[in-house]
């Protein structure tokens, strides 16, 4: 009898060890609010987009990088608001493996984009185009600004709807973890 309650009460102690062990391992820190987090990343098709000039880029040429695509327009305030510290976020030294493209939603309108770079003093953020609307396919995309964070597997393990401060501590120190 003694031997049953030592068994059982192992059984209970393992029981909880187990479960609770679970349960911290799938719950990660979330930075921001708006910040949904993908428990198991997403595999993405290969998808080609412009850059400003015209060229075809293919978003799987960049597998091994953290990769943030991060879609805006030029009307749109948050994404104002949200651009200069995405620009510092790129420009930051910590991050060895760090790709972002700026992909416009508008119609290709050349000045007007560069415009607006140019009146936000963006420094190292590039100019891209999804004509053929292949990532709004890919990522079902309703509204913006809106961000997609992908891995270095090349799999979307995050997405930010909203704008946020890019360069906001909690956020960065979660981000590099990925880098």
């Amino acid at each position: 009898m003694f031997i049953n309650q030592k068994i059982i009460k192992f059984f209970i102690f393992f029981f909880y060890f187990c479960v609770l062990s679970s349960i911290s391992q799938t719950k990660e820190d979330v930075p921001l609010n708006n910040i949904a987090i993908n428990e198991n990343p997403k595999e993405i098709s290969p998808i080609i987009f412009e850059d400003f000039l015209g060229n075809q880029i293919n978003i799987k040429d960049y597998s091994g990088n953290l990769i943030i695509i991060n879609f805006w327009a030029t009307w749109c305030a948050p994404c104002k608001e949200e651009m200069p510290s995405l620009d510092k976020l790129y420009q930051d030294k910590n991050f060895k493996n760090l790709k972002v493209f700026t992909v416009n939603v508008d119609q290709p309108n050349y000045i007007k984009t560069k415009n607006f770079f140019n009146d936000l003093n963006i420094e190292k953020l590039s100019i891209f185009f999804d004509p053929n609307q292949n990532f709004l396919k890919e990522f079902k995309l309703r509204g913006i600004p809106i961000t997609i964070l992908i891995n270095k597997k090349g799999e979307e393990f995050a997405r930010i709807k909203g704008s946020i401060d890019f360069k906001n501590k909690k956020f960065v120190k979660w981000l590099i973890n990925y880098d």
